[in-house]
């Protein structure tokens, strides 16, 4: 068994037989840590991320997901429907920052928008088809702002990229909002530029 603390320090000396060594671990932290280690180094491969995607720990899952972002080759998007719900926000969380998703992973990101439980994966979501900006994201953004103050909040800002009279109405209501932030938002966006 290695310890995390040589897992990390492979990382940052170019070690990879450590790094990868660490990728079996029985701990789910050096196995996390090893990921790092690969991308730190440059030799994270697609392989190596696919197959933490379907760790058991959602440590480790939530680490690879994360490491997704900028590798073309393996989405996030199959982690919108895992089993934990901090894998799914960071899942989400991904897929903004990865730009134009498919219209499936659109669907799912506007359904776990309305209709999931956790508000911090509402939350998440809500970002991500705002960062993306398509329009087949906009009804689920628009519901969103009449969830609790922080996915409101965020709904809000997602709005940035979309225009027309339902969102003029939305950032005309959000302008009135409870919340100081979101009405702050919401006058920010509605301000000529």
């Amino acid at each position: 068994m290695l310890s995390r603390r040589d897992v990390v320090i492979s990382g940052h000396v170019g070690d990879a037989t450590t790094a990868r060594a660490a990728r079996n671990d029985e701990d789910p932290r050096v196995r996390a840590s090893a990921l790092g280690a690969l991308h730190r180094m440059g030799a994270l491969t697609d392989g190596d991320l696919q197959a933490a995607l379907r760790d058991p720990s959602q440590k480790v899952r939530m680490r690879a997901v994360a490491l997704t972002v900028g590798r073309s080759a393996v989405s996030p998007a199959p982690l919108l429907e895992d089993q934990s719900d901090d894998v799914v926000e960071v899942a989400a969380w991904a897929c903004g920052e990865r730009g134009a998703e498919d219209l499936e992973t659109l669907a799912l990101l506007g359904k776990l928008v309305t209709d999931h439980s956790n508000p911090l994966v509402r939350e998440s979501a809500v970002a991500a088809l705002g960062a993306i900006g398509h329009p087949a994201g906009l009804d689920a953004i628009l519901k969103a702002t009449t969830d609790r103050v922080a996915v409101r909040r965020r709904a809000v800002l997602a709005l940035a990229p979309f225009e027309g009279p339902e969102v003029e109405a939305v950032l005309r209501r959000a302008s009135q909002d409870r919340d100081w932030q979101t009405r702050d938002a919401a006058e920010l966006l509605s301000s000529p530029d």
